[in-house]
């Protein structure tokens, strides 16, 4: 049987009703209405209340029952030493086309980990495989109504789902989607596409058994595969080309058309590669539903297009003068340089440089700015034109810190370009006040500290 976590408070912040109670580092949570805490979900879900009694354990085991008045939804401002009050799960499946695998030696020990929990779905947005998933969990999330759970399909074919993630329980995951169903909770759905395995009649098959969970199902995206230059001894998998796009679009284009005619939304949604490899136009705002699959890379850039266009339609422009530069992606450069256009429209004395930057670290293959390091944004801008600052889209960044994918941080980039770096909220008001210089910048220190974030 396993041993029951204890729930240890690693902070309490400042002017939260946790301090006022005098609640601190190194006491356990025991309860929170006379019910004992699982994980973060009974957490969350127990606290939402207007009035709580919570169980606290001091280190000399001292026990305090509080009565807590608050307002609903409202945290009582302490944090654990894990973010989900208990252990990640990690994944155990084997996926053909899983990104991890296609990572070289070497890099900080997280990268590797792969999971597939639940809980990081509702919490984060993460994607689950369902393979993980006890009826326990099952149970929960549909006790607490725990939406949206973000599930990658991949096939509905159940002979072909348990190849593509070598694991013989997948097709019979695909049953908990059933119980997610019938208990109301929403979804939203994605798939890896891999040519000549799970695209084609596979994918419409995939497409028009997914329909069936509507309107629970809110959405489903469709990703191609991400293939990287470490592929030695993994499983055979072949880009796609500008024709096989172009063939995705028009398979996805048509049951937009369908579902749309019968449910009044597009359901299912091409990720921007797809647009940018068959070298067509991206959809006009209303396809995207509401853009419920932003972080899936699913209507990002017409969602940045849309909001730099009505930013600079509220501007009388100016004549300011400075040089700027900009560094992304190969996928996100002919956007951002196209934006550096329009703005140049209304501040014709605002010299802008984008600098696309190609994935050597993965391989040119890998397109997004999300998976670039350090190391190939100094090589490839080293001796370039800058101006008064470098900016880079936040995506780049590992989440809450100035570090790359390859442990360089940003003050390190700084002081090997000699140049300020401004980091980019990934919003198209946002991009417009920085390549304006109208934000302020934040100070990027630079440290010889070894493993300065592990």
């Amino acid at each position: 049987m396993k041993k029951k976590k204890k729930h240890i408070i690693s902070k309490v912040l400042p002017g939260s009703i946790a301090g006022e109670l005098e609640i601190e580092p190194g006491d356990e949570l025991v309860a929170i209405g006379g019910q004992p805490i699982e994980d973060i979900l009974d957490y969350h879900y127990l606290m939402n209340d207007e009035y709580v009694e919570v169980l606290i354990r001091k280190p000399d085991g001292e026990e305090w029952e509080l009565e807590i008045e608050k307002e609903y939804e409202d945290d009582i401002g302490i944090e654990f030493e894990s973010g989900l009050m208990d252990d990640y799960r990690s994944c155990s499946n084997k996926c053909i086309f899983c990104f991890i695998d296609q990572m070289p030696a070497g890099m900080r020990e997280t990268l590797y980990f792969k999971d597939d929990d639940s809980r990081l779905s509702f919490l984060q947005g993460n994607y689950v495989t369902l393979t993980n998933m006890s009826s326990h969990d099952v149970e929960r999330i549909i006790y607490y109504h725990m939406e949206p759970m973000n599930i990658s399909f991949q096939t509905t074919n159940p002979k072909l789902r348990c190849e593509m993630l070598r694991n013989r329980f997948a097709g019979e995951a695909l049953k908990k989607v059933d119980q997610f169903y019938e208990a109301g909770i929403h979804m939203n759905g994605q798939i890896v596409l891999c040519k000549g395995i799970n695209d084609g009649n596979e994918l419409a098959r995939s497409i028009e058994d997914l329909t069936r969970y509507l309107p629970y199902l809110q959405s489903v995206s469709v990703v191609p595969v991400g293939l990287s230059k470490y592929r030695d001894g993994l499983y055979p998998l072949e880009p796609f080309n500008k024709e096989d796009a172009r063939q995705v679009l028009e398979l996805i284009r048509g049951w937009q058309q369908k579902i749309y005619a019968e449910y009044g939304i597009h359901f299912v949604h091409a990720s921007d590669e797809w647009y940018l490899l068959a070298q067509e136009p991206l959809p006009e705002a209303e396809y995207y539903d509401g853009y419920l699959q932003l972080e899936n890379g699913v209507g990002m850039l017409r969602l940045l297009i849309d909001e730099v266009e009505e930013e600079l339609a509220a501007r009388p422009g100016d004549g300011r003068s400075h040089t700027i530069s900009a560094a992304t992606g190969m996928l996100a450069a002919p956007v951002i340089s196209m934006v550096a256009r329009r703005i140049r429209e209304k501040y014709p004395n605002v010299k802008i440089h984008v600098y696309p930057i190609r994935n050597d670290f993965f391989g040119e293959r890998i397109t997004v700015s999300g998976l670039l390091t350090g190391q190939d944004l100094e090589k490839q801008l080293k001796g370039s034109i800058f101006g008064e600052q470098l900016l880079l889209p936040c995506n780049i960044l590992r989440s809450g810190q100035d570090v790359f994918l390859d442990d360089m941080t940003v003050g390190e980039l700084e002081k090997s370009l000699q140049v300020k770096i401004n980091i980019v909220k990934s919003s198209g008001r946002a991009l417009v006040e920085a390549l304006l210089l109208e934000t302020e910048t934040i100070e990027h220190s630079y440290t010889d500290e070894v493993n300065r974030y592990e």
